[in-house]
């Protein structure tokens, strides 16, 4: 027994094919015998986060489902949990790596991978104050543990990623190490109050911001109010304001 429970839903993103998606069964499952998340930071409190199904989750993915692939363009997903929105980018085609902090990320997105079919994707340890960007690009398929992360991005994108205040702005300058000099970056934040600050250290990196209101009455957790934050170094308003609704559904 792994110490932890699990359940099984099918998710539709965007009117996309349903994915089959193993999850933890409640914010009540934790398990690490080996303190490997203690030892990254990982409280137990915060230990069984990566593992569930969150709204600005499913809003990322569908944001991922609608957009074009591009022929050669690397995404990168950070904090990625269930890697819901890099499952849904790898089977429409895109060269997607998922990357995450938490120890048990990388053999959940191994199973979600088989359950579905899919053939392997690449999945990183992403600790965001440590990464070499110049170093060679030896990611390989999805393993429990992941290799360090490297290499540049063309897509940078993550949901519930602005948790914390980030004083010293170690997510942004993550960020500007791993984007290429035209890439962009898709946050979705569900209005947390961090994310001025965030948008600030953003746009002194030479950013400009389209923000998305999302509101979405019906979301499979309730009632959702959020926005996608997506930013490009030109040719972009400093705030585009417009209001969608999600189109995700669960099953069992």
């Amino acid at each position: 027994m792994p110490g932890y429970l699990v359940k099984h839903e099918h998710i539709t993103v965007a009117g996309l094919a349903s994915l089959h998606i193993r999850s933890l069964l409640d914010r009540q499952q934790y398990a690490d015998p080996l303190g490997e998340a203690e030892a990254v930071g990982i409280s137990s409190a915060a230990w069984p986060l990566f593992g569930l199904l969150w709204p600005s989750g499913l809003h990322l993915a569908a944001a991922a489902a609608i957009r074009p692939v591009r022929a050669g363009e690397r995404i990168l997903e950070i904090g990625c949990g269930l890697a819901l929105a890099s499952l849904i980018s790898h089977r429409r085609g895109a060269d997607v790596t998922a990357s995450d902090c938490h120890p048990l990320a990388g053999s959940f997105l191994l199973e979600n991978l088989r359950l579905n079919g899919l053939l392997p994707l690449p999945y990183c340890h992403g600790d965001w104050a440590i990464s070499d960007p110049d170093a060679p690009a030896e990611a390989g398929p999805a393993s429990p543990h992941g290799s360090s992360l490297h290499g540049r991005f063309g897509l940078i994108m993550g949901s519930d990623v602005l948790y914390e205040r980030d004083e010293a702005g170690v997510l942004p300058q993550f960020i500007a190490r791993h984007a290429t000099a035209a890439g962009e970056v898709m946050i979705i934040d569900p209005n947390r109050g961090n994310r001025s600050a965030f948008n600030r250290r953003m746009a002194a990196l030479g950013y400009g911001l389209q923000e998305t209101i999302i509101k979405d009455p019906e979301g499979p957790g309730g009632a959702y109010s959020g926005r996608l934050l997506h930013f490009r170094r030109e040719g972009l308003a400093p705030s585009v304001l417009q209001e969608i609704h999600g189109s995700h559904s669960t099953g069992h």
